[in-house]
């Protein structure tokens, strides 16, 4: 099996600004081995969740998001960044570690009493200093 914690690589560092430093999947997406180990993990820990959507966040969570929901059977809504949705919407803005953010779904995207799995697929942590 390969090693998908070790494929991550570090962007430049102090990117998008100093004290930031994100971790860059698309050596797994280009590894069909790691990409396939990733996808089967994440396949057999939710496989009996209780689940009904999944939901991915622009940009990256649209890469395994609908993979995920694919393999699970499940349904899949997209959350986007503001002013990028044509129907009415429902929004949330959220603090980053470089400033902050307003996201939005489509207000019936979900029902009430869906449980939604968000799959958000690019992490940072602080730069080594």
């Amino acid at each position: 099996m390969p090693r998908i914690s070790s494929s991550p690589a570090c962007a430049p560092s102090n990117w998008p600004q100093p004290g930031v430093q994100f971790r860059d999947i698309t050596p797994v997406l280009q590894d069909r081995s790691a990409l396939r180990t990733l996808i089967d993990l994440l396949v057999q820990r939710y496989i009996d969740a209780d689940i009904n959507v999944i939901a991915g966040m622009d940009a990256r969570g649209f890469i395994i998001g609908p993979i995920l929901a694919y393999e699970l059977s499940l349904g899949f809504v997209p959350i986007r960044k503001k002013g990028k949705l044509p129907y009415k919407t429902l929004s949330q803005s959220y603090d980053l570690e470089y400033g902050s953010a307003t996201v939005e779904i489509h207000e019936n995207a979900c029902k009430p009493g869906d449980r939604v799995m968000i799959v958000e697929t690019i992490s940072s942590q602080p730069a080594a200093r």
